[in-house]
């Protein structure tokens, strides 16, 4: 499953579930790992906020040419999901 995929199915559940929608934004990663079966990594932090009409949320990505200097390849950037 892709990263795309996953954060579709996590936004659409998180819609239609209001006890997921709460565990969501409490806990994340056991959130996750409960309807999904997925275990994040440890190193890995997850926050999860709610827009509102009134409210948005910015998110920047690492830079990957500063990832590349680290690791060697900005053109095979990809998320540690585990």
């Amino acid at each position: 499953m892709s990263l795309e995929s996953l954060k579709v199915q996590i936004i659409e559940k998180a819609w239609k579930d209001p006890d997921f929608m709460a565990q969501l934004l409490a806990d994340p990663k056991s959130a996750i790992q409960s309807s999904f079966g997925i275990e994040l990594p440890e190193e890995i932090e997850l926050r999860v906020v709610e827009e509102t009409p009134s409210s948005y949320v910015l998110v920047i990505p690492p830079n990957p040419a500063d990832l590349a200097s680290s690791k060697g390849d900005a053109d095979n950037l990809t998320y540690n999901w585990g």
